[in-house]
């Protein structure tokens, strides 16, 4: 028999809530950012950042909004110590940023991570220490009450060394980590008992943060633990609750979602969600999903292509094709179907009007990107996407039978290729399909003239071609250049043609403007047909779709008797 894997892990603990509130509650405001991307998000990467590279990222973090910025380890390494002191003596921290710097709970590490700040307008001391059964057990060897201990006396002595530097306003940030895999009760022992000796109060700010350090329960049960928390916790009221989800599990972005609605006020992440293993949370879709419910996130991605180009650049990570809001291909539709809603999403939607076009969640504009790619053809695409990208990139308007009936040749393509077809693609193929087909009959030229009022016909013309290599000349009437051309064409060249459908519009505006003309046509009883022709005379671009009309049934009439 084979082993159950399953059968050595153990489930989540869930949490006795049964007056649990977030399930019926919705975000109605940003919370407070903080971003990891410089400290947690660095030291994941397989070659940490150069100062020159953290750099960059720091003024792209600043550029973005975020007001809260962790920067270093500092006492982990000389490079992260000298990083901060750059950030201070350069003056480089804008005055409404906040730099954030953590630290483990050893006095010689606390003393270094105090110093790396000395001078600073405003920062944050974040301390942490493991507190959940496993590291207490196997890497530390420790009770809860050691345990608390630690975190006690780490927090005191913060206390101390910041009161004697009244210059900085000063942070206190206390993260039980490991807290998804402790146990409530004692999680909530050592916050209340860090939060005693800080004394949080409007002058003296403290934030709890929560870190899934490991995410290891499916997201409402994280939540479950946040609003226990945030209902037990002692001195409330001055202590901002944070999460520090992580993504092992894949669900992140619905761990932070659930714990703000069950009393969070702060998250921390990761833009694009870098981090240890599957990596912290992602603020840019935490953020950009603010978006989709009316909610302003506070951060600022109006060119989230800049804001990729700069991580994908510091991190040396490449940030997913389909990675929501940013990837390539997010706001990229291919299926035939998802193409004609949105198609028609954008013909409907007004300036200004509540966004409601179909498969897109969110207006590309917003963030800076054009409508160019978001319809995009290959073999899995329908009429509507190639007439879409024809009508943006080129001012062709096809009717809708037209759009059938071409579609079937862009299929054929894409099929033979295996390729994407661009839209400068699709109009080289709708030139060969239509415009450029010019035989056997080739159009020369056309003499109109206007008959008498007494006659059954008020145009007559006359129409020079080359036929099979050969000058011929047809003439006609009718009550309009197309009727007249068809009566030359049945009457001067022996070819039963009528048109069943005609369509026009402008091509261009100004004074080269062309007209663009697509006519349908049926020759004898054989299927209709189209034709297609432009000039910047407009019954010049109706002669032209009425000879390339002909000219494709002549066409096609000749591979079905070489078939047959």
């Amino acid at each position: 028999m084979l082993r159950n894997p399953a059968a050595k892990y153990r489930p989540a603990t869930t949490v006795n809530l049964p007056d649990r509130t977030w399930p019926s509650r919705q975000i109605t405001r940003a919370p407070r950012w903080m971003s990891t991307d410089l400290r947690d998000g660095n030291q994941a990467l397989i070659e940490p950042m150069n100062p020159a590279r953290k750099l960059r990222f720091f003024e792209q973090l600043v550029k973005v909004g975020l007001k809260e910025i962790e920067v270093a380890f500092p006492s982990a390494s000389q490079t992260d110590f000298d990083f901060v002191r750059m950030l201070i003596e350069e003056d480089r921290i804008p005055a409404d940023v906040n730099i954030v710097v953590l630290t483990q709970s050893r006095e010689d590490l606390i003393r270094r991570t105090v110093e790396s700040v000395r001078g600073a307008r405003q920062a944050t001391i974040h301390l942490y220490n493991p507190i959940a059964p496993a590291w207490r057990r196997i890497v530390f060897n420790a009770s809860r009450e050691e345990i608390r201990e630690v975190a006690v006396s780490g927090t005191r002595l913060i206390r101390e060394l910041t009161d004697a530097m009244p210059e900085t306003a000063w942070t206190y940030e206390y993260s039980p980590e490991t807290f998804s895999l402790a146990e409530l009760d004692f999680s909530l022992e050592v916050s209340n008992a860090v939060s005693a000796v800080w004394e949080p109060s409007a002058a003296r700010p403290m934030v709890l943060n929560l870190p899934t350090t490991v995410e290891c329960s499916t997201p409402n049960v994280f939540a479950d633990q946040v609003e226990w928390m945030h209902r037990h916790l002692a001195r409330r009221e001055h202590i901002a609750l944070s999460v520090h989800p992580h993504n092992d599990r894949g669900t992140a972005v619905a761990a932070a979602e659930l714990a703000v609605m069950a009393g969070a006020d702060r998250v921390e992440g990761c833009l694009f969600g870098n981090g240890e293993r599957t990596g912290n949370v992602d603020l840019v879709t935490l953020a950009l999903n603010l978006y989709t419910q009316g909610v302003a996130p506070e951060l600022d991605f109006s060119d989230i292509d800049e804001v990729r180009q700069c991580v994908e650049h510091c991190n040396q990570l490449p940030v997913h094709p389909r990675h929501p809001y940013v990837g390539d291909l997010v706001f990229t539709a291919f299926s035939g179907s998802h193409q004609d809603a949105i198609r028609k999403g954008f013909a409907q939607q007004k300036p200004d009007a509540i966004w409601e076009v179909p498969y897109l969640p969110i207006d590309p504009a917003d963030l800076g990107r054009s409508y160019d790619a978001v319809i995009r053809v290959n073999s899995q695409s329908g009429k509507g996407g190639m007439a879409y990208l024809l009508e943006q990139a080129h001012g062709i308007f096809m009717p809708r039978r037209l759009q059938i009936e071409f579609s079937r040749a862009v299929q054929a393509m894409t099929d033979e290729t295996g390729l994407e077809a661009s839209a400068d693609d699709l109009y080289a193929l709708f030139r060969r399909e239509y415009l450029d087909v010019d035989a056997p009959l080739h159009y020369v030229s056309h003499r109109m003239v206007s008959t008498s009022e007494a006659s059954n016909a008020s145009v007559e013309i006359e129409v020079e071609l080359v036929r099979d290599g050969q000058p011929v000349r047809a003439r006609g009437a009718g009550n309009g250049p197309i009727d007249a051309v068809v009566d030359a064409f049945v009457r001067g060249l022996g070819l039963p043609v009528r048109v069943m459908d005609y369509h026009e519009h402008a091509l261009t505006a100004g004074a080269d403007a062309r007209a663009a003309c697509y006519v349908e046509v049926r020759v004898g009883d054989s299927p209709t047909g189209f034709g297609a022709g432009v000039d910047a005379n407009i019954v010049t671009a109706s002669l032209r779709a009425v000879v390339c009309g002909v000219n494709r049934h002549i066409g096609r009439a000749s591979q079905e008797a070489q078939a047959a």
